[in-house]
């Protein structure tokens, strides 16, 4: 079977995706000879037009050189783990379910986005109040409220809300992973019934104060604690403009204030600690193990990291620890001296990141520099008299 990795060129889906607007549906899949898409379509950002995505993947390959081959219908397996999987990795929007092939993808109305707000605003309140719900049969009675979008346009629609939330200082629903093309009277839609949630203003200010007691009598398993960091955003993915203003009166900055939840600080120091112990230990480094400090507690802070361990060679490992009870993407809190101390011991440095911190604690590591990973947006300034 063909390897779809080898499509990484966003420019040769789009010649594809071009050329299937140009020829037109039944002439396009008649050239390339794939059979019509039941269940995903890629939509082509430049028009909207919805295109069969197996048969686009399988014509991209022929725009990826001079001397492409397209991919026959043989070569390679259509679905969400291929195809869908390929074509979001290279920032395209990918549907499912009933919305129409060669049709154009309908901007959702002022009165869609309110009715979906609403929802996804009453998602986060009850779970950051423990609160249980079920988020298929919410989908599936918003369905019904809609313009006939599909489950997977609803779901879509969800995420992008959760990266407004984020912008606004919020945490986001568990498992809508924040997706940033996001329509500018989203933000609009959002603000406005921000105002009148007085109920998740309570819910979060509530959730980022809570405290952490350290439990020391549960054995903690720490196979499988260490993830995958997010995967990194496709800087050419095409993206609806944002809107010109930046000063938002809605921003609350929950996930600000959650840094100064010193007991849940605390907890994510002590539980980090006892990961690289272990760490160590399954290694079979025990004397190396016994050395690992935690030397914002014994030391004191602003060293640029919290815990001192080391490498299976000996190599000093400098760790920095970022704790939040929300989910992984949820952004992060840094300083001028952590990043600076990042930067000047390379390789050494680790940032781990822990996260779902009071449901299942995980954490994934930012090795080096912090701007090799993520955007550091300079939110506060020193100001200093002339």
């Amino acid at each position: 079977m063909a390897d779809l990795a080898r499509l990484n060129d966003r420019s040769a889906v789009q010649a594809a995706l071009d050329e299937f607007d140009r020829l037109g549906r039944d002439a396009f899949l008649a050239k390339y000879g794939f059979g019509k898409a039941r269940t995903y379509f890629v939509e082509n950002p430049k028009t909207g037009t919805l295109c069969d995505s197996k048969a686009i993947v399988g014509a991209a390959f022929g725009f990826l050189s001079s001397a492409g081959i397209p991919l026959e219908n043989a070569d390679f397996s259509g679905g969400d783990a291929t195809v869908a999987e390929r074509l979001r990795g290279l920032g395209f929007h990918v549907h499912s379910g009933s919305d129409r092939p060669g049709s154009n993808v309908q901007p959702w109305s002022p009165h869609e986005l309110a009715v979906i707000v609403a929802d996804y605003l009453s998602m986060l309140t009850l779970e950051l109040n423990g609160q249980a719900y079920t988020k298929a049969e919410r989908r599936r009675r918003l369905k019904s409220q809609l313009d006939d979008r599909s489950e997977a346009s609803i779901e879509f629609k969800h995420c992008n809300i959760s990266a407004v939330m984020i912008e606004l200082g919020y945490p986001y629903v568990t498992g809508y992973q924040p997706r940033s093309n996001v329509q500018g009277a989203l933000y609009e839609a959002v603000e406005r019934q921000l105002h009148r949630f007085s109920a998740l203003d309570e819910a979060a200010i509530a959730a980022v104060q809570r405290p952490v007691l350290p439990n020391d009598t549960i054995e903690i398993d720490f196979e499988g604690v260490l993830k995958q960091p997010p995967q990194k955003r496709n800087i050419n993915q095409v993206r609806e403009p944002a809107p010109s203003y930046h000063r938002r009166a809605t921003r609350r900055d929950y996930l600000e204030r959650e840094t100064m939840n010193r007991s849940l600080g605390s907890a994510g120091e002590l539980f980090a600690l006892k990961f690289e112990k272990w760490r160590l230990l399954s290694l079979g480094l025990k004397s190396l193990s016994e050395k690992v400090e935690h030397v914002s507690s014994t030391q004191g802070d602003g060293l640029g990291f919290d815990i001192l361990s080391f490498e299976p060679d000996g190599k000093e490992r400098f760790v920095e620890v970022k704790t939040t009870s929300f989910g992984q993407t949820t952004p992060f809190f840094i300083s001028s001296n952590e990043a600076a101390f990042a930067r000047e011991k390379g390789e050494q440095f680790r940032l781990y990141r822990l996260y779902d911190f009071r449901k299942a604690p995980s954490l994934f590591e930012l090795p080096g520099a912090i701007e090799n990973h993520c955007l550091l947006d300079p939110c506060t300034y020193k100001a200093q008299f002339l």
